[in-house]
């Protein structure tokens, strides 16, 4: 072979490398990312998974030894990894869907009543079986990666005839400058479109790379026409998963929610879908709407939360003409808020796609739904008194005190702490900003998650937003029958203590169909020993994660670390 040639070879070898490095990484976060959706803990999951996989490669490696030809052993390797990176997270879906709905189909086989389904014994094993196989699938999957590296050393010195001095760190290079590659084309492309078109997209390089060394060593296999066919065959697999898989996929998570799917999208921050419930003909339909898995509100009691949310706020702040709203970007609290007359309200949320779904659902949603929707936030969100600001809360305060904004109450109606993302939102250096956003005698209002489930989460964010520096710090709570008990945290920038200010009410400003002032007033009243363990309970800040992770501990302990995502 001519110096020329194995030129070539190496250029090849080394490209290839580079690629399927890319490739591996892309897998690393496709089931890390699928898995925390599924367990309902992104960042335990994401690096459990990576680490997992990273021993499983080692392993991989050890192994790859034992492969007698390098050449036939890498294409059918890159078979394999193609086959198990397209189709992985269909399994897992299909496993999944399958062992939470067998229970229902046994029992309305037999004419059990809903509480008597078979849900323990081998039929909860089956359950945690199902929602921990993407570890499985993580442990195969970077075990055939592993080999990769070794296979194309062994191959290389064939070429070459002769042992490589520098032939593993030349491998290596090309190694980690592909992973690169991979993490920037997850980043700026693969994140934003479904799931199942990048493994898709992912596995079509492995099977590409396969082809490739079937052409250009075609003298050197086995079994060539087998092998030719293997990729003809799983060409059209993976073309079909690029078509249907997100379909596919999301037919099988729709059979996770009690209700009826009516709508389901993924935006770059989310997955969001719509439930609905027919009640009959007089009741009409109830609309339940999730974030990743996670209920986020229930048309018929969303009322109860919103009005916790927002009356007491805006009922002991001296002005209501000027509001601001973290979060909140289904515009139902906006919804209240606009009750109470304001001059503006400034509205921040992150996920842009879904504040355009609830701002004109009609372009967006299915038409019965689209007016559901609408009727349910009342077109709060076009409202022209409302300036919306899509982005991150965290960053976009910073501009809203350059230009010296100031705010006569506040809002903040963030989902649970539920992700590392989250935890900075619930900081005290979150806190104290938005303390210099508030008017002297205003008051801020914070969603506080729940203080029967996760109290001591519910604790902790009251103590950091006194740390922040309010003067004045209180909790309250009620039941809202879709989530349980459910907590508020209201502070005073100076001045009166909120509770103080309500209790001067002879009646609420604005009249609200269902909440009255009493109500309001009771809700500060907590059991005896409430917070007799207050003093152990940590101050959020900024890098700390102590509200993260009480809240994640709260939920395993109360549902069990593999049930903590269903609904």
């Amino acid at each position: 072979m001519s110096d020329r040639s194995r030129l070539w070879d190496d250029v090849l070898l080394i490209l290839t490398m580079a690629v399927l490095a890319g490739c591996g990484l892309i897998y690393e976060y496709l089931l890390s990312h699928y898995a925390g959706r599924v367990l309902g803990i992104m960042e335990s999951t994401i690096y459990a998974m990576i680490g997992l996989m990273i021993v499983a490669m080692g392993l991989g490696a050890f192994a790859a030894r034992k492969i007698q030809c390098a050449f036939n052993g890498f294409v059918w390797l890159e078979l394999a990894i193609a086959f198990l990176g397209s189709s992985s997270i269909l399994i897992i879906g299909g496993l999944i869907a399958l062992t939470q709905t067998f229970p229902e189909i046994l029992g309305q086989m037999f004419n059990l009543p809903p509480d008597a389904y078979p849900r323990g014994g081998l039929f909860k094993q089956l359950s945690f079986i199902a929602f921990n196989s993407p570890y499985f699938f993580g442990l195969i999957l970077g075990f055939f990666i592993g080999m990769e590296i070794p296979l194309i050393a062994r191959i290389r010195e064939e070429i070459h005839q002769r042992h490589l001095k520098n032939n593993l760190g030349t491998i290596y290079g090309a190694d980690y400058i592909g992973a690169g590659m991979g993490a920037a084309i997850w980043v700026v492309f693969l994140l934003s479109i479904d799931i199942s078109k990048a493994s898709a997209l992912t596995a079509a390089l492995n099977l590409l790379a396969g082809c490739v060394f079937v052409i250009y060593y075609w003298q050197k296999l086995n079994w060539r026409k087998t092998l030719i066919s293997a990729h003809i065959i799983l060409l059209i697999f993976i073309m079909a998963i690029y078509q249907f898989g997100n379909s596919w996929l999301s037919q099988m998570s729709n059979l996770l929610y009690l209700d009826k799917v009516v709508y389901s999208d993924k935006t770059r921050y989310q997955q969001l879908t719509f439930t609905e419930r027919n009640m009959g003909a007089m009741q009409g339909e109830i609309i339940n709407f999730y974030l990743n898995g996670r209920l986020q509100f229930s048309s018929s009691d969303e009322f109860i939360y919103h009005s916790y949310l927002v009356s007491p706020v805006l009922a002991g702040s001296a002005r209501q003409d000027n509001i601001l709203i973290i979060g909140g970007g289904d515009g139902l609290a906006l919804r209240d808020v606009l009750q109470w007359q304001p001059k503006k309200v400034t509205l921040i949320d992150l996920d842009g796609e879904l504040l355009e779904i609830f701002k004109s659902p009609e372009e967006k949603l299915p038409r019965q739904l689209a007016n559901s929707i609408s009727e349910l936030n009342m077109a709060s969100l076009q409202d022209k008194r409302v300036e919306i600001i899509s982005a991150d809360a965290f960053i976009a305060i910073d501009k809203l005190l350059q230009n010296n904004h100031s705010f006569d109450a506040i809002i903040v109606d963030l989902p649970d702490p539920s992700h590392p993302d989250l935890n900075k939102l619930y900081s005290v250096n979150f806190y104290a900003r938005l303390k210099q956003l508030l008017a002297g005698d205003g008051l801020i209002g914070i969603q506080s998650a729940s203080p029967y489930h996760a109290k001591n989460a519910f604790i902790a964010i009251g103590k950091t937003v006194q740390a922040a520096g309010f003067s004045s710090v209180q909790q309250y709570h009620d039941n809202v029958p879709s989530f349980g008990e459910w907590g508020w945290t209201i502070a005073s920038k100076m001045g009166a203590a909120p509770l103080t200010r309500l209790k001067q009410l002879p009646e609420l400003p604005v009249t609200h169909h269902w909440l009255t002032l009493s109500m309001v007033i009771n809700a500060f009243d907590f059991s005896r020993d409430f917070y007799k363990e207050k003093a152990t309970v940590p101050v959020n800040y900024l890098g700390s994660h102590a509200i993260y992770q009480l809240h994640q501990k709260a939920w395993q302990d109360q549902q069990g670390l593999n049930n903590a995502h269903l609904q």
